[in-house]
């Protein structure tokens, strides 16, 4: 897109992703996204530890993938703002050769992702898409650029296939990318779920400000977009006990995000 047509960046009306940085203590954020944060935490107070637990969760994610199954690429799909550690930082401070993909269409996110999201390595690549994944071939086309889709390639959704429009176009986009990469590859995905019901609440208080709406799913549901691919262990869990650092064994209580990691065969 070019940029002379990319949108406005509206500043009137909250937008997830921004709230997300707000609730993970970035800085990246207008007004508007930090009163729908505040008015967020006071429905749900443990929004804020979903946040931060769930940049956990790539760490370990990706850092297991890169170090002991030796992925060396990855597409992260609808990434959000950057924040600490993020994918490619994780990955080419192990294997600084890596390759990753962001995919994102919000403006604000491409502005922020042209200036740092950019190789920690001279070996490594680190790019972006301007897309949106209800549109999963375009995001392949583009992949193709960087990603070689012959070797196994670690695709991402963090939180974020609650904007699919319904339940049937989450597992048509999950779908669509995991059918055009290789055996071997991975699928890194998480969600919020609908067992507390503080947080349906506060999607459902989120629509009505005049963001996209954001569809909360059981775990069956998360589960069943897993299906045909063998998980990692543990498995399908709460994103706090994949595979947590061993300080943190025992001390993480699980929360209503589930995921986990699972490779193609």
């Amino acid at each position: 897109m070019s940029e002379t047509n990319a949108p406005l960046i509206r500043t009137d009306i909250p937008h997830s992703a921004r709230i997300w940085n707000y609730w993970m203590g970035g800085k990246d954020w207008y007004e508007i996204d930090r009163i729908a944060g505040d008015a967020g935490i006071e429905v749900d107070p443990d929004i804020t530890t979903m946040a931060v637990q769930s940049r956990q969760f790539l760490i370990r994610a990706v850092g297991f993938l890169t170090r002991e199954v030796g992925i060396r690429q990855f597409l992260d799909i609808g990434t959000g703002l950057p924040t600490m550690q993020n994918t490619h930082e994780v990955a080419q401070s192990i294997a600084p050769e890596t390759k990753v993909v962001y995919v994102d269409n919000d403006p604000l996110v491409l502005t922020h992702a042209r200036a740092l999201l950019t190789s920690t390595t001279p070996e490594g690549v680190t790019t972006y898409i301007d897309c949106d994944f209800h549109d999963p071939e375009l995001i392949i086309s583009g992949a193709h650029n960087v990603l070689n889709f012959n070797e196994p390639i670690g695709v991402m959704f963090m939180g974020v296939l609650g904007h699919a429009k319904t339940y049937e176009d989450m597992r048509r986009i999950v779908n669509t990318v995991l059918d055009a990469v290789p055996s071997g590859s991975h699928l890194i995905l998480w969600d919020g779920t609908v067992d507390n019901p503080n947080y349906v609440a506060l999607c459902d208080n989120y629509a009505e400000t005049g963001g996209v709406p954001y569809h909360t799913r059981t775990q069956d549901e998360i589960r069943a977009v897993f299906d045909g691919l063998e998980f990692v262990e543990p498995g399908f869990t709460s994103i706090t006990e994949w595979r947590p650092d061993p300080s943190q064994v025992g001390a993480a209580r699980p929360i209503s995000a589930y995921g986990g990691v699972a490779r193609k065969p």
